[in-house]
């Protein structure tokens, strides 16, 4: 593949995102965003923005707009703001987003970074800057995390993220073979990708619904470093690939996906869990880190790389120093397979069985999108301003499912699904 895909492979992925990521409806409004903290979508998406906004109108897209975000302007503002205005964000587009997501119509995530951006910034200044965006945005991210419109989260390449992916590759061939990994892990390589997803989606809803028949307890992990019991929320629902807007709209958030995922009880966590990969947040790595967990909340962090940017990320709340989520991925995962390293979360999750800290998602336990935030934390859900995934899983990990009388079972072995 050239460093640049033909138009008919930007077309593909375009109508995959359209119709199968956001299921996008005729008269739907759709906003293209980036990572909010660079203010929107890297220009270096631009191709596949105007393929998206070519597939959303053909679909029946009343209105299209994106909004775009600089990397280099994001550089710009560490190096030469003053330090006290770290504390300020946009004015207009917390409440844009908000008014956006409540009258039903979609966002579409496109991630297009630099994970090294901010290497050389001052982590505590990079992690200031987390906590404003997260604090500003905070109203949009309960939205979705109750499922009130069709959203979806989807990656281009970009020369920087390329070159940490593959630094052993000419500048050329490292775009070219980001883009190949990229079209293979969301199945554009398949003569029919959409009837592809349609029956991968459908394996995932199957794994789903065992799990849900399950309704375990508590999940137990045993690992190299890691020794956690996860207590899981009464009445806590498995989901898997394709979720369900408020308003009746089927959609799958992630591509690629590889996980079932439910919400843990932010009070019945304990042990010592450690990180298989890295994870890159806000433009840092934070590598070979470990937590400690007593009754739910995180009370020691250590890391070789990034550890005072993760410190930051606990501190940003009282929900940040408890979980939100836990996702099963098996090893035999394409992502997996793949053998790549890719420095970026919406697809190194999908390698690897993860947790997250922050915020949990409220259609993750029966009834939760009309439970008040009271209500919700009374039965175990958790709040926070953030939602970090990281991953621990690897083909060294063991996990055991533990029923509500202390009897236990086989999960998953060396990483992989025990039946």
């Amino acid at each position: 593949m050239s460093p640049s895909p033909s138009p008919s492979v930007l077309a593909s992925y375009a109508d995959l995102a359209v119709r199968v990521a956001l299921n996008l409806q005729p008269g739907q409004r759709l906003f293209i965003i980036g990572p909010l903290a660079n203010g929107g979508c890297s220009l270096d998406a631009a191709p596949l923005v105007r393929a998206v906004s070519d597939a959303a109108y053909k679909a029946g897209a009343s209105y299209v707009e994106a909004i775009w975000g600089d990397e280099a302007l994001q550089l710009s503002r560490f190096r030469h703001a003053k330090k006290e205005t770290f504390d300020q964000f946009s004015h207009w587009l917390p409440e844009a987003l908000r008014a956006h997501v409540e009258a039903g119509h979609a966002v579409l995530s496109i991630y297009a970074n630099d994970p090294d951006l901010l290497k050389h910034e001052d982590p505590a200044v990079v992690g200031a800057v987390q906590q404003v965006v997260g604090r500003a945005v905070r109203p949009f991210r309960e939205l979705v995390s109750r499922n009130a419109t069709n959203w979806a989260v989807i990656a281009a390449p970009c020369q920087a993220w390329a070159e940490v992916v593959f630094p052993e590759a000419s500048s050329d061939a490292q775009m070219s073979r980001l883009w190949d990994a990229i079209a293979r892990l969301v199945r554009l390589d398949r003569p029919d990708p959409i009837a592809a997803w349609e029956d991968h989606l459908a394996a995932l809803a199957a794994r789903r619904d065992v799990l849900n028949g399950k309704q375990y307890q508590a999940l137990r992990y045993r690992g190299p470093g890691t020794d956690l019991t996860l207590g899981l929320a009464p009445g806590h629902l498995w989901v898997s690939g394709r979720s369900m807007s408020a308003g009746g709209i089927a959609f799958a958030p992630n591509l690629p996906t590889e996980e079932v995922f439910t919400m843990p009880h932010r009070e019945r966590v304990d042990g010592v869990v450690r990180s298989t990969k890295p994870l890159s947040l806000g433009g840092v790595l934070i590598n070979n880190f470990s937590m400690r967990f007593e009754r739910g909340r995180i009370v020691q962090v250590e890391a070789e790389q990034g550890e005072a940017m993760l410190r930051q990320l606990v501190a940003t709340d009282e929900g940040a120093a408890r979980l939100g989520e836990v996702a099963l991925v098996p090893h035999d995962s394409p992502v997996a397979q793949s053998g790549v390293l890719f420095y970026n979360t919406l697809f190194d999750e999908n390698a690897a069985s993860h947790v997250a800290i922050g915020s949990a998602y409220r259609f993750t336990v029966q009834g939760g999108e009309a439970m008040t935030s009271e209500d919700f934390e009374r039965v175990g859900g958790n709040r926070s301003a953030t939602h970090v995934d990281f991953m621990i899983g690897s083909p060294a990990l063991d996990i055991d499912g533990v029923f509500e009388n202390g009897t236990a079972e086989p999960l998953m072995r060396s990483g992989e699904w025990a039946d």
